[in-house]
C-alpha cells in the first residue's frame, strides 16, 4: 500500500531521482508509465512470489520512498522482461537495480546481500565469480545431478576435450583486488558482513 501524499510534498522528486541515476537507460521511462500491467503479466517473480512491477512504478510515481524497506524488491532478479514488452519504453528492472543500490546506500537490505558474500570473496581471492557453497543444496534440489556434474566437470571437460577453464594469473588477481579496494567495493563489503555478524 502506498503512502499518503500532499500536493505540496513533490512525490515526483523520487521518480526525478531514479531517471537521474547512471544506471537508467530509459529517459523519462518511468514518468511515462501508463499503468498497463504488462510488466506484471509476464514478470517470472511476479508468477512465483507477491512482487509486483507495476505496483514498484505506482509506489515511485507516488514519491512512496518506503519501497526501499520493502524485502519485495529483492525478489526482481533481473530478466529484463518488463524491459522487453513495455509499450513505452520504461524498464522496472532498471528501477529497481537503483532502488536496490539506493536501499544499500543507506545501509538497508544488508541481510538480503549477506549470502552473496561468497561472491564477493571469490572475486578478491580469484578475479572471477563463483557461486557461493551457501547455494548448493538448492541448486541439486532444483537441478537433480547438478553436484555430482559439478564435481566430476574435471572429467566431463577432458572427455569432451575441451581445454581447462581459464584461471587468472597472480598479477591479475592483485590487480582485481586493488580495483575493488580502490572503488570502495571492499569496504561496503566488509560493512555488509559485519552488520550481519553482529546480529549472530
Amino acid at each position: 500500500m502506498t503512502s499518503k501524499q500532499n500536493i505540496d510534498e513533490s512525490p515526483i522528486d523520487f521518480a526525478e531521482q531514479i531517471i537521474s541515476d547512471v544506471k537508467n537507460s530509459k529517459e523519462d521511462g518511468v514518468l511515462k508509465c501508463v499503468q498497463c500491467g504488462m510488466c506484471t503479466s509476464t514478470c517470472p517473480a511476479a508468477r512465483h512470489s507477491d512482487y509486483n512491477p507495476r505496483d514498484i512504478i505506482e509506489r515511485v510515481l507516488d514519491g512512496d520512498v518506503s519501497i526501499l524497506k520493502d524485502d519485495l524488491i529483492w525478489n526482481c532478479f533481473y530478466c529484463y522482461t518488463c524491459h522487453s514488452v513495455c509499450p513505452v519504453g520504461n524498464s522496472v528492472c532498471e528501477v529497481n537495480q537503483i532502488l536496490k543500490q539506493i536501499a544499500i546506500s543507506n545501509e538497508v537490505g544488508y541481510d538480503k546481500l549477506y549470502e552473496y558474500m561468497g561472491f564477493a570473496d571469490s572475486y578478491f581471492t580469484a578475479a572471477i565469480g563463483a557461486i557461493p557453497e551457501i547455494f548448493f543444496d538448492d541448486i541439486d534440489r532444483d537441478v537433480p545431478g547438478w553436484r555430482e556434474f559439478r564435481n566430476n566437470l574435471g572429467e566431463i571437460r577432458e572427455e569432451l576435450e575441451l581445454d581447462p577453464p581459464l584461471v587468472p594469473s597472480e598479477d591479475v588477481i592483485d590487480e582485481v583486488s586493488k580495483i575493488l579496494t580502490i572503488t570502495g567495493f571492499k569496504a561496503k563489503i566488509e560493512r555488509i558482513r559485519a552488520s550481519q555478524e553482529v546480529e549472530k
